[in-house]
C-alpha cells in the first residue's frame, strides 16, 4: 500500500509570483501540515549529482576507523561533530551521527542573562577526506534556500505577510544539518562506545523536532515511521525527493493549526540505513508565541525562549535527564 503521505511539486514558489500553480501548491502544503504534519517535495532544486556526491561522503565517513570518528567526537561544549551514544526519551538510539552547520566559530547570543549565553560549536571535519566538507557545506546551503522558501509559504497559509517570520532566520539562526547511519552491527558488540542507558527498542525513538522545519534526505532502506490515527505508517522512500515536518516551534507559531507529527526510525535489518536532516532553527534570542491571525483563536500557548527551549532538548542527547522538555510545558490553561 502506497504511503498517504502527499508528494508536493515545489517549483511553482520558486519566486515570489502568485500565480494559479503556485496558490494550488500552498494550499497542498498547507493541507498536508494541517492533516499530517508531514510531506515530501519534488523538484525543489538540489542537483542529483550533489545529492549522490552527499550520499557517497557519508558512507565514506561512516567507514573510517572508530578510533578516527572519536578524533572529532562532538561535547556538550561543541555540540558538532561524531557521536555514537544519542538518547531520545531518555533511550540510546541504534545510531551514529555527524552534526555540522555553516557558523565556523562559536557564536554567543542572548543578553538578557549569562544562562542565555549559548554556543551553537565549531564545526569539525576528518582531515582525510577531500570532498567531505565542500560538500556538505553546499548541500547546506541548499537546503537553507529550500527552507526559507517553505517557511514563506507556510506564513502564506497562516494568511500572514510572506516574509513575517523571516527575520528570526536571517540573523544568526542556529540551523544545523547531520548525517545519520544506522549499522547492523550490534552495539552490545562494542563495549567501549557503551553508554549508561541501556540500548531501547527503535533504531530513532519516538519523538517531535524541537524547531521550526525539517528537511530529511532518506536512502532506499526507509524506516521512517510517523504516527497517525491509525497507528505507525511508512513514509516510502522517493529518490532524490526531500521529506519535510513540521516541528514544535511550528505547531507553537500556529497555535497548534500545524501539529509537530511524532516519528520514529524503526530497527533496521537487512542492511545499513543512511539519512540527513536539516533542522531549521531560529537564532538563539527568538521569543515565539502563537501568532495573531484573523482566524487563531485565543493563544494556547506563553512566550518560549528558543534559546533555553533548545538547550534543555539538548542536555536529553548526552544523559538521562528525567522529563524531557516539551511545548505541552507552555501550554496556557483553558
Amino acid at each position: 500500500m502506497a504511503s498517504p503521505i502527499p508528494i508536493i511539486d515545489i517549483a511553482p514558489i520558486s519566486t515570489d509570483n502568485r500565480t494559479d500553480r503556485a496558490n494550488a501548491t500552498i494550499e497542498q502544503i498547507r493541507r498536508a501540515c494541517h492533516e499530517w504534519g508531514f510531506f515530501q517535495i519534488v523538484n525543489h532544486g538540489v542537483a542529483p549529482t550533489l545529492i549522490r556526491s552527499v550520499w557517497n561522503n557519508a558512507q565514506t565517513f561512516f567507514a573510517l576507523p572508530h578510533k578516527d570518528k572519536l578524533a572529532i567526537a562532538r561535547t556538550k561544549v561543541n555540540p558538532r561533530g561524531y557521536y555514537d551514544r544519542e538518547l531520545t526519551k531518555n533511550r540510546r538510539d541504534l545510531k551514529e551521527v555527524f552534526d555540522y552547520g555553516l557558523n565556523p566559530s562559536p557564536d554567543r547570543s542572548g543578553t538578557t542573562d549569562g544562562d542565555r549565553a549559548l554556543i551553537t560549536g565549531v564545526n569539525q571535519w576528518p582531515n582525510t577526506l577531500r570532498t567531505f566538507r565542500p560538500t556538505l557545506l553546499a548541500y547546506f546551503t541548499d537546503c537553507e534556500r529550500i527552507a526559507f522558501r517553505l517557511l514563506a509559504a507556510l506564513c502564506i497559509t497562516l494568511d500572514l505577510p510572506r516574509d513575517c517570520l523571516a527575520p528570526y532566520f536571517k540573523r544568526g539562526h542556529t540551523s544545523f544539518a547531520r548525517l545519520n547511519y544506522y549499522p547492523l552491527t550490534d552495539p552490545l558488540d562494542q563495549p567501549d562506545i557503551l553508554s549508561t542507558p541501556a540500548l531501547g527498542d527503535q533504531a530513532l525513538h519516538h519523538h517531535t523536532d524541537a524547531g521550526a522545519l525539517t528537511l530529511l534526505l532518506q536512502d532506499p532502506v526507509g524506516g521512517l515511521q510517523v504516527q497517525t490515527h491509525d497507528g505507525w505508517i511508512d513514509i516510502e522512500s522517493i529518490a532524490d525527493a526531500l521529506v519535510v515536518n513540521v516541528g514544535d516551534m511550528m505547531q507553537v507559531w500556529s497555535n497548534d493549526r500545524y501539529p509537530a507529527a511524532v516519528h520514529r526510525v524503526r530497527p533496521v535489518t537487512t542492511r545499513p540505513r543512511y539519512s540527513i536532516p536539516f533542522f531549521f532553527n531560529p537564532n538563539y534570542d527568538t521569543d515565539y508565541a502563537p501568532l495573531p491571525t484573523p482566524d487563531s483563536g485565543p493563544a494556547r500557548y506563553r512566550t518560549i525562549n528558543w534559546g533555553e527551549f533548545r538547550r534543555a532538548r539538548a542536555d536529553g542527547d548526552y544523559a538521562d535527564v528525567g522529563h524531557e522538555i516539551q511545548v505541552a510545558d507552555f501550554r496556557l490553561r483553558s
